[in-house]
């Protein structure tokens, strides 16, 4: 059994808890995400939090290789619009996901396991309810096997 089926229920009568991965910003979400904790605000257990210094930074395959190794749910997330510590990482990061949802829905992935949001250092509680709102979405739409029965098969 690799790591990527170690966290899936063995029987059906277990539910089916995502695996999601957030990639995120240093100076915004990674902040708001600590606010959150620090404040123990209530959160799904689900995400595993991957720190960049700028949304601009966050390459497309990050993502890809993401649901490749196992992820059933992707987040990515930074600084609002304007408020970028890189003065236009933001906006860079936003052009290249708007496109980049084109070639996610070519490869075979529903958009809806991809969670793209702006959350400043202050909002703890915001991050909170992208991760709960994710989780469950995520949960609804059941594991994400596609990468897996294309090995498996080859």
């Amino acid at each position: 059994m690799n790591e990527a089926t170690a966290a899936r229920p063995s029987s059906e009568g277990e539910a089916f808890e995502p695996r999601i991965v957030a990639f995120v910003c240093n100076w915004c979400t990674y902040t708001g995400a600590d606010l959150a904790g620090t404040s123990r605000i209530q959160m799904a257990p689900n995400v595993r939090i991957v720190r960049l210094p700028c949304t601009g930074r966050i390459d497309p395959l990050f993502v890809v290789k993401a649901f490749e190794r196992g992820a059933d749910g992707v987040i990515v997330s930074g600084c609002h619009p304007g408020d970028c510590h890189y003065t236009a990482g933001n906006y860079h990061a936003r052009r290249r996901f708007a496109v980049f949802r084109e070639t996610l829905s070519f490869l075979g992935i529903d958009l809806d396991r991809l969670t793209f949001s702006w959350v400043s250092a202050s909002e703890g509680r915001k991050w909170s309810e992208i991760v709960n709102e994710t989780t469950a979405r995520v949960r609804e739409l059941g594991p994400f096997t596609s990468y897996r029965d294309l090995v498996d098969e080859g």
